[in-house]
C-alpha cells in the first residue's frame, strides 16, 4: 500500500487512536509492529496516518492491547476501511487542507454543537453573509476566490439539510446577529434564515442576550462534533492557519463541560425564536 503524501484529519485520527490504545497497553512500537509481522517504520506509518490498515489488523491490535470497548473497535474499524470520497474532494488543492477535514469530520459527526460571539455560525449563514464576511477579511482575493469559499460553505450546509440530517444545536451571542457584516437588507435576511432554519425538529438555535449578568464565557467559541462514540469527538477552534482540531480525551471532557455551561444560561429555542424575531423586526 502506498505512503499517503498528506494524511486527512480523520485518516491521523485513526493512527493516533490506536497509538493511545497501544500506549496504554504499555507496548512500544517495535512490540507492535512485531504482533501484526511488520516492521517499526510500518508501524510508525500507521500511528501517524500516513499508511492504511486493514479492519484484520486493527482488530489484532485491539486484541493484542486488551481493549474491551467493543464500539469503540468497531469504529475504528470504520474509520479503516471508509473510502468516501466527498464533495469536499474538488477542493483539495484550491482551498487549504484543515478546509478539506472540516466537511469530513461533519459528514462523519453523530451531531454537530456550534458556540458563536462574533458571527452567525457557518451552517447558518446565507451566501451574501459569507460573502461579505469573506471579502472583508481577506481584501487581496479576487472575487472569484470570494466565490470559492463562499460555494464551499454553503456546501457544508448539507449535513442539516439532506434527507437525514445531523442533529444541531447552536448557541449565539446576541452580539453575532446584531453585527451587521453586510448591508442592512442582508442582516434581516440573516437573521430570517437562521428563524427559517430553527424551526427543524433537528436543530436547536439559543441566545445569549447581551444583558445577562455574571456571563464571563466570551471565549468559549467553538465547533463540538460528535463521534460514533464519546472518545472519537471532535472540537474544532479558529486559528491563525485555520481550524485547528482538539481530540485528546481531557480536553474534549473540558469542552463538552463548557458548552453545556453556556447552553444553560441560553434563553430556551422558543424564547430565543421570540428573540431574533424581535431584533429582525427592528431592521
Amino acid at each position: 500500500m502506498p505512503r499517503r503524501q498528506q494524511p486527512t484529519a480523520r485518516q491521523e485520527r485513526l493512527g493516533a487512536e490506536l497509538r493511545k490504545l497501544r500506549e496504554a497497553a504499555g507496548l512500544k512500537g517495535r512490540e507492535a509492529a512485531a504482533l501484526l509481522g511488520t516492521d517499526s517504520a510500518q508501524m510508525s506509518q500507521i500511528e501517524a496516518g500516513t499508511a492504511g490498515v486493514s479492519a484484520e489488523r486493527v482488530r489484532r491490535l485491539a486484541a493484542q492491547y486488551s481493549c474491551t470497548d467493543a464500539e469503540l473497535i468497531e469504529a475504528l474499524v470504520a474509520m479503516a476501511t471508509d473510502r468516501t470520497h466527498g464533495w469536499w474532494e474538488e477542493y483539495r488543492g484550491l482551498l487549504p487542507t484543515p478546509f478539506m477535514d472540516l466537511p469530513e469530520l461533519e459528514h462523519h459527526a453523530s451531531y454537530r454543537w456550534d458556540v458563536e460571539f462574533l458571527h452567525i455560525p457557518g451552517l447558518l449563514q446565507t451566501p451574501e453573509y459569507a460573502r461579505a464576511l469573506f471579502a472583508y477579511v481577506n481584501p487581496e482575493f479576487p472575487d472569484s476566490e470570494v466565490e470559492r469559499w463562499v460555494e464551499h460553505r454553503m456546501k457544508r450546509r448539507v449535513i442539516i439539510e439532506r434527507a437525514d440530517p445531523v442533529p444541531y444545536e447552536a448557541v449565539i451571542h446576541e452580539a453575532a446577529l446584531r453585527i451587521r457584516v453586510g448591508g442592512l437588507g442582508d442582516a434581516k435576511a440573516q437573521l430570517i434564515r437562521v428563524l427559517e432554519l430553527s424551526e427543524a425538529d433537528h436543530v436547536a438555535v439559543r441566545v445569549i442576550p447581551f444583558d445577562l449578568d455574571g456571563f464571563g464565557g466570551a471565549g468559549s467559541a467553538m465547533v463540538y462534533a460528535g463521534g460514533p462514540v464519546p472518545k472519537l469527538d471532535t472540537v474544532v477552534r479558529d486559528g491563525p492557519g485555520g481550524p485547528v482540531f482538539i481530540d485528546a480525551e481531557a480536553q474534549l471532557s473540558r469542552y463538552r463541560k463548557l458548552f453545556h455551561r453556556v447552553e444553560a444560561v441560553s434563553l430556551e429555542p422558543d424564547r430565543s425564536r421570540d428573540f431574533i424575531h424581535r431584533l429582525a423586526k427592528e431592521l
